[in-house]
């Protein structure tokens, strides 16, 4: 078994096509299709199925890919490693992100990063928090930033508390609350909602909040970035509630404190069972802690909108 006939299978697997496989491996097809069928004729079992219309994974190939992926993953480790060892960062970096980050400003961050690292290539993944988290914990992520509830806190992974933000309310330019002060979430009931996904970390601090207060609303509108929130709010379809920190970045809306607002808290985490020098070379760029794994590491939480680091600034 070699590691390139494994790359040839998660290329197969990825697109679905021998033809589309061969060509992101620089390959001709018959060469590519040549390794594979010799992989299989070792493993005893064939990997995909092959019709005149389209290609998939058969069960065995199935429970093949995620040892595959492990294997080539492990692989470039431990070239990072090497070339580590001799004083080089390379290799790749695979950073998840909320879309509301606020602690860290991450592309300043990896711009520097970028200067003094520019052999590593770098992966971002924008997604919900739960599902950032277990892809660390699965290898698929190196580090990712979240924001979650207070009640909720990460689990299978190395955890370093960055800060804790407040949510306010965000409505139109034109909204009857616009030129409120501040409202409670009594008043904010009455309105109708645009929020994240139910179920999700960054929906979940606002329904529990408002069903703390014995409150129920209407979230009519579902979507899974901050900025088409927004775009909602602001065309007055709507109200929401965003982190603090994050509202400063939206367009065409107007924000207002909350008084019994909930709180969110945002987090740096990261393998518990080995970081790359690329993720080691991030965190210590950012000053993030990476000796204890607590709730709020060595230095404990700042305020979002305080510093992290020499280029902070970021939840969901």
């Amino acid at each position: 078994m070699e590691l390139q006939q494994l790359r040839y299978v998660l290329a197969v697997a990825e697109t679905n096509s021998f033809t589309r496989a061969a060509e992101r491996c620089l390959v001709v097809q018959s060469a590519l299709s040549h390794q594979i069928a010799k992989l299989e004729r070792e493993l005893g079992a064939p990997l995909f199925e092959r019709t005149s219309r389209r290609v998939r994974l058969t069960p065995a190939g199935a429970a093949f890919l995620p040892a595959a992926r492990q294997c080539l993953a492990a692989a470039e480790r431990a070239g990072a490693e090497v070339a580590a060892a001799i004083g080089e960062v390379r290799g790749r970096l695979a950073v998840g992100l909320i879309p509301t980050v606020a602690a860290v400003d991450l592309p300043a961050a990896l711009g520097a990063f970028r200067a003094r690292h520019p052999a590593v290539r770098i992966s971002l993944r924008v997604g919900a928090s739960e599902d950032l988290a277990e892809q660390v914990e699965q290898g698929a992520l190196d580090v990712a930033f979240l924001g979650m509830p207070t009640t909720v806190r990460p689990r299978g992974v190395a955890v370093h508390e960055l800060a804790r933000d407040r949510l306010v309310a965000v409505v139109a330019p034109g909204h009857r609350l616009a030129s409120a002060g501040e409202v409670d979430l009594r008043a904010l009931a009455e309105e109708v909602f645009v929020d994240l996904p139910a179920g999700t970390a960054g929906r979940v601090q606002s329904d529990l909040a408002f069903a703390a207060a014995g409150l129920t609303r209407d979230v009519a509108f579902e979507v899974t970035t901050a900025d088409y929130i927004a775009r909602l709010v602001a065309a007055d379809l709507c109200v929401a509630m965003l982190p603090r920190a994050h509202a400063p970045q939206l367009v065409g809306v107007r924000t207002i404190e909350v008084t019994d607002a909930p709180t969110r808290v945002e987090y740096a985490v990261w393998s518990r069972t080995g970081r790359s020098p690329a993720a080691t070379a991030l965190l210590a760029a950012l000053d993030i802690p990476t000796g204890t794994d607590s709730p709020t590491g060595t230095d404990g939480p700042a305020d979002v909108g305080g510093a992290v680091g020499s280029a902070s600034l970021r939840p969901a």
